[in-house]
């Protein structure tokens, strides 16, 4: 599943290739996403409209219109969001086509159906039910030690990385990455963290996640920006996807648990 990096991936990769174009017309397969795919007043607000930004707001890609409506996407496990010719072949599972002005297609692609394509009124995008439930940005000046340690409990330190109600888009690659980084067990509980290792974790969760928009995010699978490039993290990985494989740091065999049902990678020695 997409995580932050690669929603920021997507996010920088649309910019220059949608703002300032407009939306012509918009074409739907019919068939359902994660819910209802075409709200009645899509149409209204959509239309006609020129595209003033493209943000993001944890995994939810955000792109604001001229009248202030918006558009609101989520990848799901396997979406992909591509600009492309209009004369180009469309893929199966294409299940949204945006005509814009250029003789270019923004096109939503979706196999598992997963994701979501929604518009939000004007001035309701504050109080958008979707975003009720998100934590603080994991790269915004909210993402401090003294609040990862400000709900102390028996959750493991990984699970409370992975909460998107407590701070978003880190997922598993990453929270897996930067345990690693920080030294720290993922299966420690949270009310065993103290500040000096919080600190830790909040500075490698912070590198880790900037390092991996650098290298255009990670493809595993489905992932791709707007004009279908692949993202290159995935050969910075340190402990992700190397059970057995020697440690980077100590040589020790890399361990993999299942955690919260997620698979989860260490080093037994360097992390504690």
């Amino acid at each position: 599943m997409p995580e932050l990096p690669e929603i920021e991936t997507l996010v920088r990769s649309l910019r220059p290739l949608l703002i300032g174009n407009r939306i012509i017309t918009v074409w739907f397969s019919g068939q359902p996403l994660r819910f209802p795919l075409v709200p009645d007043d899509f149409d209204r607000w959509v239309i006609s409209q020129e595209i003033h930004a493209v943000d993001r707001r944890g995994k939810y890609l955000i792109i604001r219109l001229q009248n202030q409506a918006a558009l609101v996407l989520h990848l799901g496990m396997s979406g992909r969001l591509s600009v492309v010719p209009a004369a180009a072949e469309i893929e199966k599972h294409t299940h949204v086509i945006f005509d814009l002005l250029n003789n270019r297609q923004m096109r939503y692609r979706d196999p598992r159906r997963f994701g979501l394509v929604e518009v939000v009124a004007p001035a309701s995008l504050a109080d958008y039910v979707r975003f009720a439930h998100l934590g603080v940005e994991p790269l915004s000046a909210a993402f401090t030690a003294e609040y990862l340690l400000s709900l102390r409990g028996r959750q493991s330190i990984k699970s409370r990385l992975m909460d998107a109600g407590f701070v978003v888009g880190v997922g598993n690659i990453y929270a897996n990455e930067a345990l690693f980084h920080a030294g720290v067990s993922p299966i420690r509980p949270v009310h065993s963290i103290d500040k000096a290792e919080a600190e830790r974790i909040v500075q490698a969760v912070c590198k880790v996640l900037r390092d991996a928009i650098r290298r255009g995010g990670t493809t595993l699978n489905d992932f791709r920006s707007a004009e279908g490039e692949p993202g290159f993290f995935q050969l910075e990985l340190s402990v992700y996807g190397r059970h057995e494989q020697p440690c980077l740091a100590c040589g020790t065999a890399i361990k993999k648990i299942t955690l919260a049902g997620r698979s989860t990678f260490y080093c037994p020695r360097c992390q504690k």
